[in-house]
């Protein structure tokens, strides 16, 4: 029985640089895995009275479920303010509750930042590091995963041009998937 892994992209953007990136994370699963998009897009701020009154959104289910099946989580986001966007945040806040019911615990991640600038996300990746120390999800540590230049990374298509940082990435993902393996 194949591992599944959620990969979720932190942005909004309908052409964003990281929803391309998790496409292109797709193909790179080796045998004994899948890997699977878990969309943020349609979940509303977290509001804790949904869970207090029962009135949970559908949205909420749905992406509990999601990240509830599957084995283990990559996290690919861009940097908004030296920071990670909301909307990531947000999907953090609704899988961590309620209280007590978190559907991120123990499951092994990876973070994969990225940035049109030259330092890669590298905010973005160090402040998603601190919630998911809290979330109990187990990082990856080596390699660092900074993609810098993201802008420039897709063909016509969107899909990732051949070269240096596919090949990087594709390491990376071969380094979590030898990880995952050691720690799940």
């Amino acid at each position: 029985m194949s591992k599944i892994i959620g990969i979720i992209a932190g942005s909004l953007r309908k052409e964003s640089f990281s929803k391309k990136i998790a496409s292109g994370l797709l193909p790179m699963a080796p045998a004994g895995f899948e890997f699977k998009i878990i969309a943020i897009d349609e979940l509303p701020i977290y509001n804790q009275d949904f869970d207090d009154h029962q009135n949970v959104p559908g949205s909420y289910v749905a992406f509990r479920n999601a990240i509830q099946s599957v084995d283990g989580v990559i996290f690919v986001t861009p940097e908004h303010n030296r920071s990670i966007p909301a909307a990531l945040k947000n999907a953090l806040d609704v899988g961590s509750r309620p209280y007590g019911k978190s559907v991120w615990n123990g499951k092994p991640g990876a973070v994969f930042s990225n940035s049109p600038g030259n330092i890669g996300g590298f905010g973005a990746n160090h402040h998603l590091r601190q919630s998911l120390v809290f979330l109990n999800i187990p990082v990856m540590q080596q390699p660092e995963v900074y993609i810098q230049k993201s802008n420039e990374l897709f063909d016509d298509k969107g899909d990732l041009k051949e070269g240096d940082t596919k090949e990087f990435i594709a390491k990376a993902v071969k380094a979590y998937i030898d990880w995952f393996n050691k720690n799940a």
